[in-house]
């Protein structure tokens, strides 16, 4: 395979900015191999501590050459997704013992669900809660009691957080373990309508409720293919999960033989044997690349383009919006699944999934083949794992997709670009996805309403003030000013404005859901209004002017009446729902496009 050009260049731009912090890790990494903390070093007492909770596995654990597997698990009850995981460490244990090792639950992080928080206090943690991630998994790993780890989790900032607090031990072996999504239930664009009608009044609360119940209706992840999804689909390009183990449903045979061979493989790959594959080696730039790469051609969630750039801090690797942008002119745009399309994670799946789209992104040249994946090669994420005569195996897949309205060969793509746009002018720096919405909407301008909070704008939806041309403004929404909360509650009452014929759009230094797709959205606004962004300038009837194909975003004020105006004063810090806990976190983030995280100094030191 030839590598695509423009791959190479972007690549090679990355290598080239991250030369210093990349050796650092490396160098890091290297020593915390050779003298970090570890088993073989620990006293008796200490030793005698990391034993005492178990009773099978004691003995079994004394050898200082035979693997201890650490888990580290997201599970809770209260998330969909993460409820899978309730048996899963004393399934691996066991699968453990099948290898010749043994296992241990080496630590729990939190993991919150943005879904019960979307509109309420608890999203301004949101962001935050994937530092807290990070922290908690460096804790869980931080006793050297491990050669390897095995982390369990699925959605939003649980990935990212795991992967960040992992890096920082990149030194040993690990997987990453999904438990798959839920089964189809009311398909996703009759829950957008349901929500849009009772956003306009023409729905009652149990009628939305009952919609609700039936779209997220059991255990697993939420079928729309947003950030938890998408996170599925980046390990796989980047190697870390074992090949396919994506999206088969919780509860199946599949599901848990993937699970055991994950377990299985850690045990091989360990620092004792001729095949050792550290986390540090996996995840490097061309990991980074390829899974940046996976994002655009399968139109994924913005939040990634804050999460791959921590990610990749974590590996002591730099990348910005401008790589991004490079990359989605060159690669196609190869599914239709919610927002994008109607298709759900499962309809995906069952035309092709995961596999499909790197076998033709491997084909298009759009992959590094190279890459140092937890289970062999590149190529063999281009195979679909089945069960046959009760054994896990991998299989081809056919040459055609299954559904092509769902998925697409490399030469026959939805759109030729990833859908992925920089803006910036006056108002400053932002990013747009727009592979989810009809080209003739890629351009608005209109006077603004500038907001600071997402219920004024519900509320003066509900009045009625809104219906008109209108971009809608809400500042003070950076990782700065409150976390950097989603503002997914916006997406119905903008649609229904949208639906009535108005040209609108939003603007704002805050995120938008990874469910996010019709109303075109300049999100990330960088600086933000609370770091003396120019947004915070903007007043009420400024005409705004949102250009996705030329890449402008900026307010057609005179350009001195611009420079003399004064920045609105941001609103007190909220209190409550533990927020003023993470007001050290707000006072050191970075911004969006370094990652918006509050501990990316650390790590480059």
């Amino acid at each position: 395979m030839t590598l695509h050009p423009e791959v190479a260049a972007v690549t090679d731009r990355i290598i080239e900015r991250s030369k210093p912090g990349r050796a650092a890790y490396l160098g890091l990494m290297e020593g915390q191999r050779a003298t970090g903390v570890d088993r073989p070093m620990l006293g008796c007492a200490n030793l005698a501590h990391g034993y005492a909770g178990t009773d099978e596995d004691r003995d079994a654990m004394r050898p200082a050459n035979r693997m201890n597997i650490g888990i580290v698990t997201a599970y809770n009850d209260m998330l969909s997704a993460h409820a899978t995981y309730y048996r899963y460490p004393e399934q691996m244990k066991i699968w453990a013992r099948e290898a010749g090792v043994t296992a241990q639950v080496a630590g729990g992080v939190p993991a919150m669900c943005d879904g019960v928080t979307q509109g309420y206090a608890g999203m301004e943690l949101s962001l935050f809660s994937r530092d807290t991630i990070a922290l908690s998994t460096a804790i869980a790993l931080s006793h050297g009691m491990f050669e390897g780890a095995a982390l369990l989790g699925i959605c939003d900032k649980i990935v990212p957080g795991l992967l960040i607090g992992a890096l920082r031990f990149g030194h040993l072996p690990m997987v990453l373990i999904p438990g798959g999504p839920m089964r189809s239930g009311l398909a996703n664009k009759d829950k957008a309508r349901i929500r849009e009608l009772y956003a306009e009044g023409k729905a009652s609360r149990e009628e939305l409720l009952d919609a609700e119940i039936a779209a997220y209706h059991s255990k697993g992840t939420c079928t729309f293919y947003g950030t938890a999804n998408s996170n599925q689909m980046m390990m796989e390009a980047m190697g870390l999960h074992m090949p396919g183990a994506a999206f088969p449903n919780p509860g199946t045979k599949l599901r848990q033989e993937l699970t055991r061979a994950a377990v299985h493989r850690l045990a091989k790959i360990g620092w004792d044997g001729n095949d050792y594959r550290p986390l540090a080696e996996c995840v490097d730039e061309r990991a980074i690349v390829n899974a940046m790469v996976a994002l655009l051609a399968t139109g994924g969630s913005t939040n990634h383009l804050i999460h791959l750039p921590a990610i990749a801090r974590a590996a002591g690797i730099t990348i910005d919006w401008e790589d991004f942008d490079r990359l989605s002119k060159v690669v196609p745009l190869l599914t239709r699944v919610y927002p994008n399309g109607s298709a759900d994670v499962n309809m995906f799946e069952d035309a092709g999934g995961p596999p499909l789209v790197i076998r033709e992104l491997l084909k298009g040249g759009l992959l590094h083949d190279d890459i140092v994946t937890i289970a062999g090669e590149m190529k063999d994420y281009a195979r679909k794992p089945h069960i046959e005569n009760e054994e896990l195996v991998w299989r081809d897949l056919p040459e055609e997709s299954g559904d092509d309205s769902i998925v697409r060969l490399i030469d026959n793509p939805f759109q030729p670009e990833g859908g992925f746009r920089i803006l910036a002018g006056n108002l400053g720096r932002a990013c747009i996805k727009v592979s989810a919405v009809d080209p003739d909407r890629w351009t608005i301008e209109a006077p603004c309403r500038v907001f600071t909070d997402q219920s004024e704008v519900q509320a003066a939806f509900k009045a009625g003030e809104l219906d008109r041309d209108v971009v809608v403004v809400v500042r003070f929404q950076g990782p700065q000013a409150n976390g950097m909360p989603e503002l997914h509650k916006l997406t119905p009452p903008l649609g229904v404005l949208q639906n009535r014929g108005f040209r609108v759009a939003l603007v704002t230094d805050g995120r938008m859901s990874g469910a996010s797709g019709k109303v075109p959205c300049a999100i990330h606004v960088s600086p933000e209004a609370k770091g003396g962004g120019p947004i915070a300038k903007l007043r009420d009837g400024d005409i705004v002017r949102l250009d996705s194909e030329a890449g402008v975003l900026t307010a057609l004020v005179d350009e001195a009446e611009w420079a003399a105006r004064p920045l609105a004063e941001p609103p007190a810090p909220a209190l409550g729902t533990g927020r003023e806990l993470f007001a050290l976190m707000r006072r050191g983030v970075s911004t969006a496009e370094e990652g918006a995280s509050a501990m990316l100094a650390e790590m480059a030191a």
